[in-house]
């Protein structure tokens, strides 16, 4: 019981002391407690953000396909688009089947539109069983539209979209024809932001053209049926009487949930990882701001030694100021996170540009646990931070710590070579290492290890460069009085002051080099997009029925009809339809145009090598990037795809870069498709004219034809600008995370310099007392943040291109499956360069100004 008096009365000193120290040195030094707080708070709320606004898109979207599905137990689709009502009523009298319903979905074209309007055929009767959400309302007057062949339900957000109100008509497009259809009712039970139509399935088919056709059939089985053997045993049947033909999952199951997840997954990781670029650089702040920190009040720490506060007191002190600037950055960050992403999704949408989510309005929910982590993560980053600088002042001797002079020794454990060499040679290696869950997780891991590395080889390499800049210099003026006394002071002070100029260094080289690395990477893609754009595009003029959906077409004397108009010496048709080659994938993009076996390279963006296939050989196809990595294809091998209700066989002539479809494309020839299929229509066609002709001429031919208004004409360069322009809004929120990353940097270095050079006010006291001027003090700061930062934006470039060709050859191809070429962006690289050095030299001479301004008597007095 004594003990415990005596101890408690300690423990509350204890207490005081460390209150007392924490706050004395954030009221002295605000500005760079501010600046690691605000860069935690940045990597927080930019990651939750993200995070929030990638759940709630996914979770909506999710609950909108479940919506469409209803209660059914099981589904069976077509590995094609559409396929044969006949097997229907084998499904519908299986032994434990309560309730079969068929649907076929589409999305219809709409005239003047550039999206479509998803629409669904069903048996009301049938559907009410299972899916009572797609049943319309229809108005008392008219009891029977749910059967009428022109009546169409249209969802909420369709009829705001279309600006149709019950009773009004709806124009569609039907090969290069009008359809007319009455809105009749709202679908009252759809979800939030879900474009969608519904109408009676016979007249769907017939409307449409469709007939006899299905997109598949939902079951809802009796009470007491095993769901997963009723699925396996008719998933044998299926493919034992239809081989290929058909695939059988539950609604929302582990494939289709995969299926919706893949389709974003790799860019909502990117986007994560981007975000968290500002929290990394905020550990290199925290890490520079506590290491300075630490060595300002190095005596301060060894005089407390002496007084009685052990190793253990003195680590947690400064642990607990690491621990207090993590907190406030991490709450903080989950507070604008939130409202980040609450503002986010209003004004951009759940798909922030990308086009990966459109047809939902989610609202954003707080999600603990999700907080929990990422407050959990800025605290640990800024722990980490302080770790290195904690551990050197807890291990100083007092009796050495408490000498003026021992700045440059207290750091000296970070000027070690071999850890950083390790964690360079280990980055080496992972950047080789494949994709993990189809994610380049290691690639991520080696960009933080060579940060990690490059940072700690800082202080050796300053060491070498500025030791070697001042025995050339000492060598030069050797025999010259009046060579520069500042010059000469300024790169003996870099020279044996290395480890303290690597600390400098590192808030730099962390900003710096993830902005050229992010700029080179991003200057790459829309660099290599336009080249491929430019590639694909040599027609003259490019024809279209619609810009979006597949109920518009041209059929074969539409086609003819094109193709016989003066001034036009080829015309190059184009079918697209989507295949599925496995359930637990998105369907791919099968593509059927004229292709020249032996000059593929004229109209695709050949990778690689060709292969012709040989006599007796099956037709040949070329697959993009993405069918090597998702499905293991490659040149010369055989694969199977569905068509026209069978599989069909045919070799692999070559691969090609696709931009468009990271979900993998199929290039056939058309007369292959249309032996096959017997689909004689097309989506597209490019038209290259005869010498002298010109395009507005033709242009005026094209809407002369009878069908002429249902077409739209594009000429090469406006569909390569609307394409960039996509590309820019796909990019917003990256160009977003890298001027935040250039912001988070400057700011850095302002902090970083500030804090060196007012840490250094004895040192400036010495040097007034010894004759040398304020204005020489000033131009020994100014000349050393230029050689400082000019030395950490070499070396950061360096690093950067390093880490852009980890983005670009191996993170891009393992996240998007699809390749691309280095370009650089020097004026931008210029300009941010020109930025820190201005930036570290300002900063400089103004904490010079405040380090002078109490005299050269009041800085040395701690040393009398």
């Amino acid at each position: 019981m004594p003990e415990t008096i005596q101890e408690s009365p300690r423990s509350a000193a204890m207490g005081r002391l460390s209150r007392w120290l924490l706050l004395g040195e954030w009221r002295a030094h605000p500005l760079r407690a501010l600046v690691a707080i605000a860069a935690i708070a940045v990597g927080i709320s930019l990651g939750f953000a993200i995070h929030l606004i990638n759940a709630a898109a996914f979770n909506e979207f999710s609950s909108a396909i479940k919506g469409l599905s209803g209660v059914a137990d099981i589904q069976v689709r077509g590995t094609e688009p559409f396929f044969d009502e006949a097997v229907y009523p084998m499904l519908a009298q299986r032994q434990g089947v309560a309730v079969a319903s068929p649907v076929l979905e589409f999305d219809a074209s709409v005239p003047g539109e550039s999206t479509a309007l998803k629409i669904l055929g069903i048996d009301a009767f049938r559907a009410s069983f299972i899916s009572s959400d797609l049943v319309g309302a229809p108005s008392e007057d008219h009891v029977t539209d749910t059967l009428a062949d022109d009546a169409l339900f249209l969802s909420t957000a369709a009829q705001q979209w279309l600006k149709l109100a019950d009773g009004g008509q709806l124009k569609l497009q039907v090969g290069v024809g009008e359809l007319k259809l009455r809105v009749a009712g709202s679908l009252q039970r759809a979800r939030a932001g879900q474009r969608i139509g519904v109408m009676d399935l016979g007249a769907a088919q017939w409307r449409f053209e469709k007939l006899g056709q299905l997109s598949r059939i939902d079951l809802k089985l009796r009470d007491g049926v095993n769901r997963d053997t009723f699925k396996a045993e008719l998933e044998q049947q299926l493919q034992h009487d239809y081989p290929g033909r058909f695939r059988v999952n539950q609604p929302n199951d582990e494939e289709q949930n995969s299926r919706n997840e893949g389709m974003s997954r790799a860019y909502r990781v990117n986007l994560t990882v981007l975000a968290l670029v500002a929290l990394f650089t905020g550990a290199f702040l925290v890490f520079s701001t506590q290491a300075l920190s630490v060595i300002r009040r190095r005596s301060q720490f060894a005089l407390l030694r002496v007084l009685g506060m052990d190793r253990k007191h003195l680590l947690r002190q400064i642990m607990i100021e690491g621990l207090s600037l993590g907190i406030a950055g991490s709450a903080i960050g989950i507070a604008a996170g939130y409202g980040m992403a609450a503002a986010a999704l209003h004004f951009m949408g759940a798909d922030l540009g990308a086009g990966f989510f459109s047809g939902v309005r989610p609202q954003v929910q707080f999600t603990p646990v999700a907080a929990i982590v990422y407050f959990t993560l800025g605290v640990v980053v800024a722990l980490l931070g302080c770790a290195a600088p904690a551990l050197d002042a807890a291990r100083a001797k007092p009796a050495v710590a408490l000498k003026s002079g021992t700045e440059e020794a207290a750091m000296s454990r970070l000027s070690r070579a071999w850890p950083a060499l390790a964690c360079i040679a280990l980055a080496a290696l992972l950047s080789q290492a494949p994709p993990v869950f189809e994610l380049p997780l290691f690639g991520y891991l080696s960009i933080a290890l060579l940060l990690v590395g490059a940072i700690a080889l800082m202080p050796r390499l300053a060491a070498i460069v500025f030791r070697l800049a001042h025995q050339r210099w000492s060598a030069a003026t050797a025999n010259k009085p009046g060579a520069s006394p500042v010059v000469t002071l300024t790169l003996s002070r870099l020279a044996n002051a290395s480890s303290q100029a690597g600390i400098a260094l590192g808030g730099v080289l962390s900003s710096f080099s993830l902005m050229v690395a992010m700029a080179i990477m991003v200057s790459s893609f829309r660099v290599s997009l336009d080249d491929w754009l430019q590639h694909i595009l040599p027609a003259d003029i490019y024809v279209s029925v619609a810009s979006a959906g597949t109920t518009a077409g041209l059929r074969p004397q539409e086609q003819a009809a094109i193709a016989a108009l003066p001034g036009v010496a080829k015309a190059d048709f184009l079918r697209v339809r989507a295949v599925s080659l496995t359930s637990a994938r998105p369907p791919v993009a099968l593509m059927a145009r004229n292709l020249d076996v032996a000059d593929p390279g004229a109209a695709l963006a050949i990778v690689g090598a060709t292969q012709a296939p040989g006599p007796g050989a099956p037709p040949p196809v070329w697959v993009s990037e993405a069918m090597v990595d998702l499905y293991g294809t490659h040149v010369g091998q055989r694969i199977e795809l569905p068509l026209n209700g069978k599989l069909h066989a045919f070799q692999v002539a070559g691969v090609w870069r696709d931009y468009a479809r990271p979900t993998g494309s199929v290039q056939i020839r058309l007369d292959d498709y249309r032996a096959i299929t017997g689909d004689m229509e097309a989506s597209n066609v490019a038209l290259w004219l005869k010498p002298g002709a010109k395009a507005a001429d033709t242009d005026k031919a094209l809407k002369q034809l009878p069908f002429g208004a249902a077409l739209t004409t594009t000429a090469p360069t406006e569909i390569r600008e609307i394409s960039m322009k996509i590309f820019d809004r796909s990019f917003a929120i990256t160009y977003l995370l890298e001027a935040i990353a250039i912001v988070i940097g400057l700011f850095g270095v302002a902090a970083t310099f500030s804090a060196q050079t007012l840490a250094r006010a004895k040192e400036f006291g010495m040097l007034r007392h010894v004759g040398v001027t304020r204005r020489q003090v000033l131009s020994i700061l100014a000349i050393e943040g230029g050689a400082l930062t000019g030395l950490g934006i070499v070396t950061g470039f360096v690093l950067g291109w390093i880490i852009s060709l980890i983005l670009v050859f191996v993170v891009n191809p393992q996240s998007f499956h699809w390749s691309m070429q280095l370009h650089l962006p020097w004026p931008l690289l210029a300009t941010v360069a020109g930025l820190l050095l201005a930036a570290a030299a300002l900063t400089a001479l103004l904490a010079g100004r405040q380090s002078l301004s109490g005299g050269p008597i009041r800085a040395v007095r701690e040393d009398w």
